[in-house]
């Protein structure tokens, strides 16, 4: 298909973070834009002040007629919308062409120099920083990203069509409809059972991934797939070493197959960042940018909204929001903040994200949620999910070992963490917990 002869543009789930980054490109590329999403966030206000029509009624009336067009319009939708979705129904049965979200990215990037990160944990922070390092170097590049940027306040940083940054999402076999030239695989822990059903069938769609890559494969030292390896303190192809912090930064030596580059400095926190930061290195040096043009590039890089976001960062007070949705992520998060305030007390707000992500790790959840000197943990987040019979956040709770520990509603949360006197405060969950966060740092402004 070519995408140059297509006028209308329509998504079901314009609001989710992929899908909005796809909205602004066809958008910026001045197709007639439009879609359904269940409720309005500050996503789709954005869009919306883009001038795209949105719509929260799954109803086939809202559909403007210029979108009934069969032979001039596309629809996307997102995986996350049910099966009996009526709008949706009604495109496939009208036979429109409709793509999934993965489908439609494999075809904006095919033509391009595709640099793809792939994981279960990294993606994000790895591609925008990717995306910054692109940015700076002046090369004719569009990134989309799982994430809002703090540097562009956007989750696509918007260039040229000669080089494209995507995240290659594992999460419904997604990433095997890309063609990538350049990949990076930064972890390939056990997650998505309900799509894969065992870590080893998960394992097998990233060698299917890693097959598909035409130039250059960058892998986390000890992952089972073989490509060029990075780590830190490590005999790796591009290995970080002398890591120390300095005035709120990160400083690090880089030794890459070609050089060894002192005194590399980012201001993110946390280990994992660093990681972070060395697979973006890797994949932009094997593009060709020099290791002193990407050191350039990451002193002015300034992270991603809910990715171990300071809300309030005062002497006597923290309010550190992240997106954290798994064991690995949360146990990336407390080591961080455990480094950065080992002697305060730390209090984690956890809203759990998805039933069967709950119940094939609680072990592992209970394990790293302990970790939080204090925690409250709020109901599971269904998102694509029905409650699974047995599993509920009070389970969880019974199995967390932290002494001060409590269930809370949405409702009530407010008051249990005013309550609260610990002095660094953790907001974490990939739901609808990150729309809280405003009114949570307000309350602890006015408090303190």
């Amino acid at each position: 298909m070519n995408l140059n002869n297509i006028h209308n543009v329509y998504f079901i789930g314009i609001g989710g973070i992929g899908m909005s980054a796809i909205a602004i490109y066809f958008k910026s590329n001045g197709k007639n834009v439009a879609g359904y999403d269940k409720t309005p966030t500050e996503i789709t206000i954005t869009l919306q002040k883009m001038g795209i029509n949105i719509h929260f009624e799954d109803t086939v009336n809202l559909i403007e007629d210029t979108f009934k067009d069969t032979k001039n319009t596309i629809v996307i939708y997102t995986p996350a919308v049910p099966k009996n979705h009526t709008e949706l129904n009604y495109f496939i049965s009208n036979n429109y062409t409709v793509f999934k979200r993965s489908e439609i990215l494999g075809e904006i990037t095919k033509n391009t120099i595709c640099l793809a990160v792939a994981g279960t944990h990294g993606k994000t922070t790895t591609s925008t920083i990717l995306g910054h390092i692109l940015k700076e170097a002046n090369v004719n590049a569009t990134s989309f990203l799982g994430g809002i940027s703090e540097n562009y306040n956007s989750n696509i940083i918007l260039g040229g069509t000669e080089v494209s940054v995507v995240e290659a999402d594992e999460f419904d076999r997604s990433f095997l409809k890309l063609s990538p030239n350049i990949a990076c695989i930064t972890s390939m822990d056990a997650d998505h059972l309900d799509i894969y059903g065992a870590h080893s069938e998960l394992e097998k769609s990233f060698q299917k991934f890693a097959n598909k890559v035409s130039d250059t494969l960058i892998v986390r030292k000890g992952l089972s797939v073989q490509g060029q390896t990075y780590g830190i303190e490590e005999e790796a192809d591009y290995n970080a070493y002398n890591i120390r912090i300095e005035n709120g930064a990160y400083i690090f030596n880089i030794k890459t197959p070609r050089e060894t580059f002192e005194n590399i400095k980012i201001y993110i926190p946390g280990k994992h960042n660093v990681l972070n930061a060395v697979a973006a290195l890797a994949m932009a040096n094997s593009f060709g940018i020099s290791i002193q043009v990407i050191a350039k590039a990451l002193l002015t890089f300034k992270g991603i909204k809910r990715r171990f976001s300071y809300k309030i960062n005062t002497e006597n007070l923290v309010l550190i929001d992240d997106y954290a949705h798994h064991p690995t992520e949360i146990n990336a998060v407390v080591d961080s903040v455990k480094e950065m305030y080992p002697e305060q007390n730390v209090l984690g707000v956890f809203q759990p994200h998805l039933y069967s992500r709950t119940r094939d790790f609680a072990t592992d959840f209970a394990h790293s949620l302990s970790r939080f000197d204090e925690l409250i943990l709020l109901d599971i987040y269904p998102a694509r999910e029905l409650p699974i019979e047995g599993v509920n956040s009070k389970w969880l709770l019974d199995k967390i070992s932290c002494k001060n520990k409590q269930l809370s509603s949405k409702e009530n949360l407010i008051d249990n963490i005013v309550k609260s006197n610990a002095q660094i405060i953790v907001v974490i969950g990939a739901g609808d917990i990150g729309e809280e966060v405003e009114n949570i740092k307000k309350s602890l402004i006015v408090e303190n």
